[in-house]
């Protein structure tokens, strides 16, 4: 018989496997596909001899961040319960990239900033409005000539005094000039005219420490005019304004101690009311804290 060895092909011999990479195959054939892209994720493809010279190929290229491999399979090893999405929680955390905090934004808005307010009484104030008009030329022109961006735009009155309307928010040189200004006109009484300053928020106080019977024997309670009278001679209050008359209240319905609540107008950040907190001063023979 004629020899048929040319007429034979040359059959490819298959390029020899490493046992781990054997094994390899075996856990992804056992998983579906969507379980063989998770765990495919975290391993590198093992070479063999036959092709050294290729690159290394990393399956985590796929991803949009570059992982270290060498961070996951310590996770992997540490944690072996772990699946791919909870890996890469504690990789970000380990790398410090833990998920922004939600911005909350704030619903209610504070006073309107670019205004001014004067308190003075009813009388004071009808008689400024009569020229406002004029009123507002003046100021104006005493604000440009000190070279500021601040002009008036109106003026309109309030139950607590005059209410300036600006185009920006003023500063303690600006109120100074509008002060001087109105203190000095002829229809304004110069004693019932407060200090102007820009809208301001409120704080409250609590003071504990005064019995609801300061007097002891007698049946007469505390009253908001005993608050305010030590509260106008005590030192801690000289810069502190009470934005309404001091409530007194019983601590319990058997006891015979007070609570103390006072509004004062404050600062945003509540700076008034932090440097009054954790005080103590004296109310008669007792000593009350705040």
């Amino acid at each position: 018989m004629p020899n048929n060895n040319n007429n034979k092909k040359d059959i490819a011999k298959p390029a020899p496997i490493s046992i781990e990479k054997a094994l390899f195959l075996l856990l992804l054939l056992a998983k579906s596909k969507s379980e063989v892209n998770m765990i495919s994720k975290y391993f590198k493809e093992i070479n063999t001899k036959s092709n050294l010279a290729k690159p290394t190929k990393l399956y985590t290229q796929a991803s949009k961040q570059p992982i270290s491999t060498s961070n996951v399979l310590k996770i992997k090893e540490s944690f072996p319960a772990l699946n791919a999405n909870q890996i890469d929680r504690v990789n970000n955390i380990v790398k410090g990239n833990p998920k922004p905090k939600p911005h909350i934004q704030i619903t209610m808005k504070g006073p309107f900033r670019k205004q001014i307010i004067v308190p003075m009484n009813g009388n004071n104030s009808n008689s400024f409005m009569k020229n406002s008009s004029t009123y507002v030329s003046n100021l104006n022109r005493l604000l440009r000539n000190t070279k500021t961006e601040i002009t008036v735009d109106f003026i309109r009155s309030d139950l607590i005094g005059l209410v300036i309307i600006t185009n920006k928010v003023t500063i303690q040189s600006d109120l100074q000039i509008i002060n001087q200004y109105v203190k000095k006109l002829e229809n304004i009484n110069e004693l019932q005219v407060e200090e102007p300053h820009l809208p301001q928020f409120k704080s409250y106080l609590k003071i504990t420490g005064i019995p609801y019977f300061p007097n002891g024997r007698t049946q007469e309670r505390l009253s908001a005019s005993d608050v305010e009278m030590v509260f106008k001679q005590n030192q801690i209050f000289d810069n502190i304004k009470l934005a309404s008359r001091p409530r007194v209240i019983k601590v319990s319905p058997k006891s015979d101690m007070s609570i103390v609540w006072l509004d004062i107008w404050d600062y945003q950040s509540g700076k008034k009311a932090k440097c009054l907190i954790n005080w103590c001063f004296n109310f008669g023979r007792y000593i009350a804290t705040i």
